[in-house]
């Protein structure tokens, strides 16, 4: 049978961008449907724009340091508008970045949604059907929000916290995860009063407790308002804001209510169910150890699947579809002791087991040092750094690395290749400590601090 395509891809994020140039350059004819922007949730409305709302927020806490260190600085207000316009400025810039991509390497893409009439075919909104004999479903996630919450434009999620006309007086953010917590502080330092409702017992549940622990405690001494074991129990919208009523017994109107209550994949309505592809409760597309579902003709890759939700996971996984596909290697994504880091403020930088999960499965060694930084210290801020190693104590393998630092990302990500090719303490303790820096604790602590 003859097909328009040799590939299909349905999502132009980065996993499925990747898959389609890599396709393209092994000499397959590839088309791809992206019914938003192209660089998907990443480039459009999660990390990227994420972080330079990090960096914007981290200056107001410079300015002050800059102070302490003898700068003679007037400090002004955080312009809103100037820095979304520059912001909407670089989000086009990426987006036709990533066009140019995939025009140069031959791929046809199409501005349109697309949908699954069969096992070959897929369908645009705009009526056009194309054939293919391999199919990559890559369409990512989205916010999840609770059904009995009402439609106003004064309640928000992540996707629409970039597009604001203005930055609210006053927003409730609720979640406790990661998506939560960053934009806790993102909010907080630039000037807005942030309250956050978590209904668990503590934020950023999955990652170390210790760690977390420390997040926690700096957010609340940054300003932001924290409340754990809290949810709403009514909302609704009144003039000039949304009025919410929590389980406390607390009620108050705010300007803003923003739902960080987890994701979703982006799963509804493609036509996957109806070809026999299965579904988990939540919607992520059920694959095998190579991405491939029910039907052999197609693939799910990223957010979608609810396997490792990181963007590079998603670019690793689309990779390794072309090699299984494309270039008869069998290949199976790696999906252990990936590193992350959850910009919160202070940063959190994770790779491998918390020492809860480690002490599950054997027993640990824990050394963990924490102490106030220099150059915040030196500045007469009261933060603190955590540097953590979860150690076998049958191995001498470190298990896991923990950071909450400032730039605990930069350092995760080369720790997690200590931790991936599978250092030991040993390993850590004969290198030598660069001096002075914050990181060189994970050199230096000779003694554990715990046993368990």
């Amino acid at each position: 049978m003859a097909f328009d395509y040799d590939l299909f891809v349905i999502g132009g994020g980065s996993g499925g961008v990747r898959a389609a140039r890599v396709a393209a350059a092994e000499g397959a004819k590839v088309g791809l449907a992206e019914e938003s922007r192209m660089g998907g949730t990443c480039v459009i409305r999660g990390c990227v724009p994420k972080k330079l709302m990090v960096f914007a927020s981290s200056y107001r806490e410079v300015f002050g340091d800059a102070q302490s260190y003898g700068w003679e600085l007037t400090t002004g207000e955080f312009d809103w508008p100037k820095f979304r316009g520059k912001l909407e400025a670089e989000l086009t810039r990426l987006e036709n970045v990533y066009q140019s991509l995939l025009n140069g390497s031959g791929v046809t893409w199409y501005g349109e949604r697309a949908v699954l009439e069969d096992a070959h075919t897929v369908r645009l909104a705009d009526g056009q059907s194309f054939t293919a004999k391999h199919i990559l479903v890559a369409t990512g996630g989205r916010p999840f929000v609770p059904k009995d919450i009402p439609s106003s434009a004064h309640i928000i999620t992540s996707n629409e916290i970039f597009h604001l006309d203005a930055l609210p007086k006053s927003i409730l953010i609720v979640g406790g995860g990661y998506i939560a917590c960053e934009f806790a502080g993102i909010l907080n330092g630039l000037g807005v009063e942030v309250t956050q409702f978590y209904r668990g017992a503590q934020v950023l549940r999955g990652f170390d407790d210790e760690a977390r622990g420390l997040v926690a405690t700096q957010m609340v001494e940054r300003g932001v308002k924290l409340h754990t074991g809290t949810n709403i129990v009514e909302i609704e919208e009144r003039e000039g804001g949304v009025w919410v009523k929590a389980t406390d017994g607390s009620h108050r109107v705010y300007d803003k209510v923003m739902f960080a209550t987890g994701r979703v994949p982006n799963s509804n309505g493609l036509g996957l169910e109806e070809l026999g592809i299965k579904l988990g409760r939540n919607g992520a597309v059920e694959v095998d150890a190579y991405s491939q579902t029910a039907v052999p003709s197609v693939c799910a890759i990223g957010d979608v699947t609810d396997r490792v939700n990181l963007t590079p996971v998603a670019i690793r996984e689309g990779m390794a579809f072309v090699e299984t596909v494309f270039k008869n290697n069998p290949t199976a994504p790696d999906h252990d002791l990936i590193p992350s880091a959850v910009f919160t403020q202070p940063e959190l930088g994770t790779v491998g087991l918390s020492e809860e999960e480690a002490r599950e499965q054997e027993p640990v060694d824990i050394y963990c040092s924490s102490f106030k930084a220099m150059q915040q210290g030196f500045a007469g801020r009261e933060d603190r750094v955590l540097m953590k190693l979860v150690v076998s104590q049958a191995s001498g393998k470190v298990l896991g690395c923990h950071i909450v630092a400032p730039q605990a990302g930069e350092m995760i990500q080369l720790a997690g290749i200590a931790v991936k090719m599978g250092a030991t303490k040993e390993d850590f303790d004969r290198t030598v400590a660069v001096h002075p820096t914050m990181a060189e604790e994970l050199v230096t602590m000779k003694a554990p601090v715990r046993s368990t």
